[in-house]
């Protein structure tokens, strides 16, 4: 019998369960009405959208047309990041170089390197028909769309559709100058999306007149001009303020094509295009037919741009290269300046006819086929430089790379560092001896030895074993220092024969390392540019003439070598760079094989290198640098010393001689000497004298008097 207890909580549980049960299925139930009234209300609300018919379909169409339209703002704004990224920095593209206006140090122009290019001009100042022109043919609309011209687009299509030959394109002048400032020159579909992009961004932030400025300065014209000032300079020698209404329909038919209708490539193209461009400005209502009728009689024609071969093309090279590291080093917006160099264009060409006239008269002889020279003043100062003995046919400038060895002329470095580092002087003794580093044995150039000499006999007549001596005395390392603090750029390594110029040097480093001993032992480094300005005359960078200089050698080690310089041109290897009435003072050296011949050496007014050889290294018929460069050399500086005051070399004891007339020959006047003007070439010197001998010995036959003959050279300054 069971529990009456356990019987009732047993009877307790079971209704709980039966509770539960009952109150989940109520629950169900409710929630089951709750939605049928919820979806019943729902599909009244939704009834009163419910359409048919006509309605029906406009409501379709209008429901099609803003999911597009929400698919279209999307890819639009996809599309247009490129162009948002192209404009976030604010900056346009860089022209594709710099155009730079180079002037010699007198500031008379030489030349150009880069694109030519001139922003300088203000638009109001270019002439009226040359816009009318350009808008003309180019961009009717340019002043009433918003950056696309929808009609000159559509036009455009419908002439290329009726085979008319798209005359005029379908893109406005900002698209077109959205390409040019922002985009690359590649032709695809992404880049139109992003010139249209790029046009209304550059119609919301520029002005009309801006924007018609920036595309006359920024568009390529050909030739490598890019702007209408450029152009006008290029093409018609003007001003482009200046040019006529048949230049102007000319330049403004260069915007479509300038390598087709460029007047010095295809001058009947030219002209015809310009032809087109004045029916268009008929056709715009801009003048009248009568106005261009003179245009169309007289067309305009190009000037010849044949390229003035005497400028100093290999110096402007390196000038170029230079003026280009001081603008990015000072990080310049702008894309046109002028620069001044020290360039002295007579002494370029007396270095031009020393080194090709010298070449040529000895090449085959000494099989050699190439030189080069740097000559600058005392302080540096780079008065010529000559790479090559034809700029036509090779641009590649010698004077510049550092590829060379200089042989012998490397011991001034050996011999100024055991003057600084010992305290030897030109007169003590040292012995000329077999000496070995190891295994390596270096010989003098005859193969014999001297015993005891003086350390300015062996420099002057350049023995091997001296200096590899002195080498052991200093250290290497030192002697390879001081070659780079005097003006050595190149590194190299310390090998045992360096002592006899086995380094890499290159002539304009070499030139600036003797100029060291020509200034006193200051620190001279070779510059060729004096100072830079914007197109616009901002100053962009002007050098410090009274920078102080770092002192590389003492005063007394100076004189010493100068003093033995000098006797290597008196009585050593380079006797044939002696210049009468010329403190010269030098240095020859001669590589392994006959491969380079130096001869590096300056005056009291000027310090030049010259180097001989051939471009792929093979060896000449035994060059030495006391032969053919001792002879450049030689002949440059006979020239740069006339008409110039002579000036003296620290250290070395020079009187010039006063010139002797004989008495007995009294058909030579002092006042018949023909003296070279400094702007007279070589040549052209020559012929001055030899006009003058002639004029004398005709006079003389006629028996002029001596009084008469004597103001015939000034009757001739006249002329």
């Amino acid at each position: 019998m069971q529990d009456p207890f356990y019987t009732k909580q047993k009877r307790k549980k079971s209704s709980g369960m039966l509770q539960a049960d009952a109150w989940l299925d109520s629950s169900m139930y409710e929630f089951g009405q709750s939605m049928g009234r919820a979806w019943t209300r729902w599909q009244d609300a939704m009834s009163v959208f419910h359409v048919t018919g006509i309605k029906r379909f406009f409501v379709e169409i209008l429901s099609d047309g803003f999911s597009f339209l929400s698919i279209g703002c999307v890819l639009m704004v996809a599309l247009a990041l490129p162009a948002f990224n192209a404009t976030a920095s604010g900056e346009f593209n860089k022209a594709e170089n710099y155009s730079i206006l180079f002037l010699d140090r007198f500031g008379t122009e030489i030349g150009r390197r880069g694109i030519r290019s001139d922003d300088s001009v203000p638009l109001n100042d270019m002439p009226d028909y040359l816009i009318k022109a350009t808008l003309a043919t180019e961009d009717r609309r340019f002043y009433e769309h918003f950056g696309i011209d929808v009609v000159g687009t559509l036009r455009a299509l419908a002439n290329n559709a009726s085979g008319d030959g798209g005359v005029q394109g379908g893109s406005s002048i900002t698209q077109q100058l959205a390409k040019n400032l922002f985009l690359s020159p590649e032709r695809n579909l992404e880049r139109k999306i992003n010139e249209a992009f790029l046009a209304v961004w550059l119609e919301w932030n520029y002005t009309k007149d801006e924007i018609l400025k920036l595309y006359f300065d920024r568009a390529y014209m050909g030739g490598g001009n890019h702007g209408v000032v450029a152009a006008a300079d290029y093409y018609f020698g003007k001003r482009v303020q200046d040019i006529s209404l048949a230049e102007a329909a000319m330049m403004a038919g260069l915007f479509k094509a300038p390598t087709n209708y460029a007047p010095h490539v295809d001058l009947a193209a030219a002209r015809g295009r310009a032809n087109l461009v004045l029916s268009n400005l008929v056709a715009a209502g801009f003048m009248t037919e009568g106005q261009v009728t003179a245009a169309r009689r007289h067309p305009a024609s190009a000037i010849s741009r044949v390229e003035d071969q005497n400028s100093p093309n290999y110096f402007l090279d390196w000038a170029f290269l230079e003026a280009k590291k001081l603008i990015e080093t000072t990080q310049q917006t702008a894309n046109n300046f002028v620069v001044r160099t020290t360039i002295d264009t007579t002494l370029q060409k007396y270095a031009e006819e020393a080194i090709v006239s010298t070449v040529r008269e000895n090449s085959e002889q000494y099989d050699v086929e190439q030189a080069a020279m740097v000559v600058t003043d005392t302080q540096g100062a780079i008065r010529a430089m000559v790479g090559g003995t034809d700029y036509a046919k090779s641009q590649f400038n010698r004077a510049i790379v550092t590829t060379r060895q200089p042989g012998s002329a490397y011991k001034i470095f050996v011999y100024a560092e055991a003057f600084e580092q010992l305290g030897l002087t030109p007169a003590d003794a040292i012995t000329d001896r077999p000496v070995c580093i190891g295994d390596w044995c270096p010989q003098n150039y005859g193969r014999s030895y001297k015993g005891s000499v003086s350390l300015a006999s062996a420099f002057a007549q350049s023995l091997n074993t001296v200096p590899v001596t002195l080498s052991i005395k200093t250290g290497r390392d030192t002697i390879a220092a001081l070659s780079h603090r005097m003006g050595l750029t190149a590194d190299y390594p310390v090998t045992r024969s360096l002592a006899l110029g086995v380094a890499s040097v290159s002539v304009l480093d070499m030139t600036s390392s003797y100029a060291v001993l020509a200034n006193r032992g200051l620190k001279t480094p070779a510059y060729g540019i004096t100072r830079m300005t914007t197109l616009t005359g901002d100053l962009v960078f002007e050098a410090d003439s009274e920078a102080p200089r770092e002192r590389i050698l003492s005063e007394t080690t100076v004189a010493n070598m100068n003093s033995m310089l000098r006797g290597v041109v008196t009585g050593g290897t380079g006797r044939r760079a002696e210049v009468p009435g010329v403190p010269a003072v030098g240095k020859s050296g001669t590589t392994s094989s006959y491969r380079d011949a130096w001869f590096c050496g300056f005056t009291g007014n000027f310090v030049a290198a010259v180097w001989f050889g051939n471009d792929d290294y093979h060896p000449t018929n035994d060059l030495t640098g006391g032969t053919l460069p001792a002879m450049a050399w030689q002949k440059f500086m006979a020239y740069a010393h006339t008409n110039t005051d002579i000036l003296p070399v620290f250290g070395v004891d020079f009187v010039p001689e006063p010139v002797v007339i004989a008495e007995d020959d009294a058909t030579v006047l002092p006042e018949e000497i023909i003296q070279r003007p400094p702007s007279l070439t070589p040549q052209a010197a020559r012929k001055l004298v030899d006009l003058a001998d002639l004029i004398n010995q005709t006079l003389a036959a006629g028996g002029i008097t001596t009084e008469a003959r004597a103001s015939v050279p000034v009757a001739m300054e006249g002329l």
